[in-house]
């Protein structure tokens, strides 16, 4: 046994010694009481007593020696036996096989979730129950057509059945106004219906990038009834054609299968129009020769034609000016859109026609901008649209400021310029394409609803509604217009003076010789901020604008002096940008109001308040906040904050703007196509195709 443990001993002591530096420490001591032992009596080997058998052997502590005596405390890292190359590489595998079986259980995953979507037995409901309202409407109405009081789906599910019993909210349209009061509009509170002869929402910002191929255009677009269908609304695809405020009655006409025209009424308690708005034609000629870019179809037609100039100017039997002219895009209007087009429309020819056409098409291609002012993005801060001249300068980009189109022929384009010496020039451009976008104009339905109102409607670009989004000329809280196709009148002055009009006769006096006092005067201001949120900004010095049109220094003004005071603060209030922001704000505006409104109603309904200014009573009027605006203008863009600031900037101000339009869109789906389209582009470039 003895020669056995000596040699035990020896071992681990060598093991120890290669293994760890930190065994020399205690080497000596263990030698030492290896001598020892071999003098050891033969009763040592003997079977010890009960006492002493648990307590641990003098051999196993030689071969496992305490940690203080086998290393010392030291703050020098472990050794190691591989070298850190190779570590590094064993760490590196280990990460990426990880991010590797990351990746393949979200593919099984998504792959064990797509299986489940599939349905291998055909859907069946059993009996379903239709209202024979919805299967045969009764007629009526000044036309004598059919009325819609019950659709199809009208009683598919409980929910449903409650809702029909609610008020009938009919919108219009199915734009940004729309979409965000859909969004934003309690579910359980109105029965919805959208009348649009579109059965999408198009993501209008962005439409010029889908003209070229950076994003395809189902990535643009959601389905109304995907939107619908949290608030449980119904959907018709059809036009509205009229609408009979005194029966409450929206006319609207579709075309059937046999291609046969359809008109029917639908009927609603609160109607919202926001039909948007068309092209304004500005009385030119000839512009069934030009594209337009107002929906999805014409960003397809421009994309289409583009690629056709394309392909023709590569063909070996095309004349040299037959080329050029071809090779000649022109884009009339320097607002953000044609901005917008026109640098899209570089990036295409700048990166991606140079890799898959002839060389000699990107010296023969001109791009022209035509603006009637003196500069491009004329709303924008001057330094921003000089910025954005600059850019197209340098990107050979011609821009044509102080010009106007005469006439738009075939292959040419006729338009006057304006010389720094204020004579006029008549001037021609031979083209290949031609975009027209110079600002927007009433649609027909717009028009007709504002000669039907008469007097009430005034602006012949837009209809024209209170500071709670009203359509003036109806009765109140029955119709509202929101968007591009309406305009806030505020008319503060006339209708200040109405109401001290009235506030003067009801205490027994002539109006005409009241006089205010600044304390009177500070109460019609706050009066005037309330009832006209956007006069609030050219009201924040009372008594400065109280001593400015005192003009008798006898410390009151007079009814004169006062009219004219608010009819100076009515010439400084501007109209609403025609935005899709103002759009958005004026939807969100009214769905809170409709919560509001149906919140209020058990209560109204219990003191028998049926008419009256009920949207003054429970909610503010509308207050619209200007939070930017934004221009691509190729690699880079262009940020006007308002109030004098504004950012330019290279490709961060690209992504800047991206990340923006990003957040804004509407749905988890367009965004996730985005994102696909723009990496898509960097890694494969655009899609070079026509279809």
């Amino acid at each position: 046994m003895l020669p056995q443990l000596g040699a035990a001993r020896t071992l681990a002591l060598r093991v120890g010694r290669q293994s760890s530096p930190s065994y020399n420490l205690a080497s000596a001591t263990l030698l030492k009481q290896t001598k020892r032992l071999n003098t050891c009596q033969f009763s040592l080997l003997s079977r010890p007593n009960a006492s002493k058998r648990n307590a641990p052997s003098k051999a196993i502590q030689w071969l496992f020696p305490p940690k203080s005596t086998a290393r010392a405390i030291s703050g020098k890292p472990l050794p190691q036996r591989r070298s850190v190359i190779l570590n590094f590489a064993y760490r590196t595998a280990a990460v990426v096989g990880t991010g590797v079986g990351f990746i393949g259980a979200l593919f099984v995953a998504f792959f064990i979730y797509d299986a489940t979507t599939y349905k291998e037995s055909s859907v069946t409901f059993g009996d379903c129950h239709v209202s024979e309202t919805a299967l045969a409407p009764r007629r009526g109405g000044p036309k004598n057509l059919p009325i819609v009081e019950s659709l199809l789906d009208d009683e598919d599910t409980e929910e449903a059945k409650r809702r029909k019993t609610k008020p009938r909210l009919v919108i219009l349209g199915g734009g940004w106004g729309s979409v965000a009061l859909l969004k934003q509009l309690n579910p359980d509170d109105y029965h919805v219906t959208v009348i649009s002869p579109k059965n999408y929402f198009l993501f209008t910002p962005m439409l010029p990038s889908a003209t070229v191929g950076t994003l395809e255009m189902r990535s643009l677009v959601e389905p109304i009834r995907r939107i619908l269908s949290r608030i449980g609304g119904h959907y018709l695809r059809a036009s509205a054609e009229d609408v009979e405020f005194s029966h409450k009655l929206v006319e609207v006409s579709q075309i059937d299968a046999r291609g046969e025209e359809v008109r029917f009424y639908v009927p609603y308690d609160k109607l919202v129009i926001a039909v948007g708005s068309v092209t304004n034609p500005h009385g030119v000629k000839g512009l069934e020769n030009c594209f337009f870019l107002k929906d999805i179809n014409d960003a397809r037609m421009i994309r289409n034609q583009v690629m056709k100039n394309l392909e023709l100017a590569c063909l070996p039997t095309t004349p040299d000016d037959e080329r050029k002219r071809l090779l000649s895009f022109v884009i009339s209007g320097g607002g953000p859109t044609g901005v917008e087009f026109a640098a899209e429309l570089f990036d295409l020819l700048n990166e991606d026609l140079t890799r898959r056409f002839p060389r000699l098409l990107r010296n023969e291609i001109s791009v022209h901008l035509i603006q009637s002012r003196g500069h491009i993005l004329n709303t924008y801060d001057e330094a921003l649209s000089k910025y954005a001249e600059d850019r197209f300068a340098r990107d050979q980009v011609e821009v044509l400021v102080n010009s106007r189109v005469k006439e738009v022929q075939k292959d040419k384009i006729i338009f006057t310029q304006k010389a720094e010496d204020g004579s006029i020039l008549t001037k021609e451009l031979p083209m290949g394409f031609c975009l027209w976008s110079t600002g927007v104009s009433q649609a027909e339905l717009c028009q007709r609803l504002a000669a039907r109102l008469g007097p009430a409607q005034n602006n012949r670009h837009a209809l024209e509604t209170d500071s709670h989004l009203r359509l003036n000329g109806t009765p109140l809280g029955d119709v509202y217009a929101i968007g591009d196709c309406s305009t806030v009148q505020n008319n503060i002055a006339d209708n200040v003076v109405t109401f001290l009009r009235g506030h003067a006769f009801k205490q027994g006096k002539d109006p005409e010789t009241i006089e205010l006092h600044f304390s009177d005067w500070r109460d019609v201001a706050s009066e005037v901020k309330r009832r006209f949120p956007q006069a609030a900004a050219h009201l924040k010095r009372v008594d400065k604008l109280f001593a400015q049109f005192d003009k008798d220094q006898s410390g009151t003004l007079d009814f004169g002096e006062l009219r004219e005071l608010l009819k100076q603060i009515d010439s400084k209030l501007t109209s609403l940008p025609a935005t899709a922001q103002r759009a958005n704000q004026q939807g969100i505006y009214l769905a809170k109001k409709f919560n509001k409104l149906a919140q209020c109603a058990p209560g109204l309904r219990a003191n028998d308040i049926r008419d009256g200014d009920l949207d003054e009573a429970c909610y503010k009027a509308f207050e619209y906040h200007h939070l930017g605006s934004l221009a691509y203008v190729g690699n880079s863009a262009v940020f006007d904050l308002g109030g004098g600031w504004g950012l330019t900037g290279g490709l961060w101000a690209v992504y800047a703007w991206r990340s923006v339009y990003f957040a804004q869109s509407v749905g988890v789906r367009t965004r996730v196509l985005m994102a696909m389209d723009w990496a898509k582009r960097g890694l494969f470039g655009r899609d070079l195709m026509s279809f």
